[in-house]
């Protein structure tokens, strides 16, 4: 019987609406009250990390459920690809500060992430598991040997 991934979403809300926002709570607060020194721009780095990975979580869950893989994608797996959401538009933000952003390294790093999640999924179908022995059931066509 095939194991599927459950289908409701209740487990990821709470992490998802904290992420959610914090993140965005964070960075509303941060551009109206502060000024753009050094910290702050930390600041938004921090806080579009969670902000992003809070937004795609409902959309890595939903791509999970829609195309399912073999082994099933478990709660860690799909956090870890909204978090891999969060790292990308973090680190463009910050190549765009440094005006070296372009379409080669949106695609690069794109497909280099993809490549990264791609391994570790490979990795995870290749653990070995050993299967558990068969059941022996008691042969019911000898009699009992009696006790001495």
């Amino acid at each position: 019987m095939e194991s599927r991934p459950s289908s409701s979403f209740r487990p990821f809300l709470a992490s998802a609406l904290t992420m959610f926002i914090l993140g965005w709570g964070g960075l509303a607060l941060l551009f109206y009250a502060t000024e753009p020194t050094v910290w702050p721009r930390w600041g938004f780095y921090i806080l579009w990390t969670p902000a992003l990975t809070g937004t795609a979580l409902p959309v890595t869950w939903f791509l999970n459920l829609r195309f399912p893989s073999a082994p099933p994608a478990s709660g860690t797996v799909i956090l870890r690809q909204a978090i891999w959401f969060g790292v990308y538009g973090s680190t463009l933000a910050w190549l765009q500060l440094g005006h070296i952003l372009t379409l080669w390294y949106v695609i690069g790093l794109a497909l280099g992430m993809i490549a990264i999640e791609y391994l570790i999924r490979m990795r995870e179908r290749s653990r070995w598991q050993p299967t558990p022995p068969p059941e022996t059931q008691p042969d019911d066509s000898q009699p009992p040997i009696p006790d001495a």
